[in-house]
């Protein structure tokens, strides 16, 4: 997988859920140093999950830019906790 930011890039819109049992949507280009940069392995993540942690990735889905990847989370975000849970149990 391409991991900068620029054009070829593969943005991906990913859940994450923290040890409250909260959820968590973002989008990113690349996973695993995002899932690391939440848990604080490395520098960054949301302030959001800095209080919530471990999280663990429990959802992504590829899209094909930048745009798409942010309308998919703002849906994504607008959904109920239920709703949200339904497309993970989907997934699995």
């Amino acid at each position: 997988m391409n991991t900068d930011t620029g054009q070829d890039a593969t943005w991906q819109v990913y859940l994450l859920q923290c040890a409250d049992q909260s959820l968590y949507v973002g989008v990113t280009t690349d996973l695993a140093r995002r899932l690391q940069q939440h848990n604080g392995q490395l520098a960054g993540g949301a302030r959001y999950t800095q209080a919530r942690r471990p999280v663990a990735l429990v959802w992504s889905e590829a899209c094909d830019s930048r745009s798409d990847a942010q309308q998919r989370e703002h849906a994504l975000r607008r959904l109920s906790r239920e709703q949200k849970l339904a497309i993970i149990a989907g997934a699995e």
